[in-house]
């Protein structure tokens, strides 16, 4: 039987924050998981959208302000938000900010 793994010592890494722009690079990928990787500078913003699929949000580095549903927070480093399918929400960052966005692809 073989056994495979992928591991990322330091996921901040993958990603640097652009002047005035986002970036995302999809690190890995499979039937089931998608992990993306963002960079926000700051005032930088995702606008309201939904995914298809439950998400958690792991936030890296920085401060953004994240709207899912009703709810609004403020992320820092640290900060996780998961999310079911389909629940609206948006991302905007106060500083250069990286995440890490997990979309269940194999979650009912």
């Amino acid at each position: 039987m073989s056994t495979t793994s992928t591991a990322f010592l330091d996921l901040a890494a993958e990603v640097e924050v652009q002047p005035g722009g986002t970036l995302s690079k999809t690190v890995y990928q499979d039937d089931f998981l998608k992990v993306i990787v963002f960079a926000f500078d700051t005032d930088q913003e995702l606008s309201e959208h939904t995914a298809a699929v439950p998400a958690i949000l792991q936030f890296l580095e920085g401060k953004a302000t994240v709207t899912f549903g009703e709810q609004t927070m403020v992320s820092t480093a640290n900060s996780f938000v998961h999310m079911t399918a389909k629940l609206p929400h948006s991302i905007r960052a106060h500083e250069p900010t990286k995440m890490v966005l997990l979309l269940l692809k194999g979650a009912k």
